[in-house]
């Protein structure tokens, strides 16, 4: 997967970190990636509190994601937010 991340400096802001995902045909058929989606969004909902509220993160799913296991997921979108976090805060 490929993660993303904006530092929101707008002075109007509704709640956040805030995420969105893209999950292409390139993944597989809706079904697959449906289910891609909803487990990116799972893990994405357990990692939320350790951000910062003025991120905004997109999360890309490559074809492997929809056969990689829970554990592969978490650990490619921590080691994803870490860096694009740090380069999203280091770019301001």
């Amino acid at each position: 997967m490929v993660v993303h991340a904006h530092v929101d400096s707008s002075e109007i802001r509704v709640g956040g970190p805030r995420f969105g995902l893209v999950v292409s045909k390139a993944v597989g058929d809706s079904v697959t990636r449906h289910r891609v989606s909803r487990r990116l969004r799972h893990i994405a909902a357990d990692l939320i509190d350790g951000l910062e509220p003025d991120l905004m993160v997109v999360i890309r799913a490559n074809p492997a994601s929809a056969t990689a296991t829970h554990e592969d997921l978490v650990r490619d979108l921590r080691s994803g937010l870490e860096t694009a976090s740090a380069r999203a805060r280091g770019s301001r």
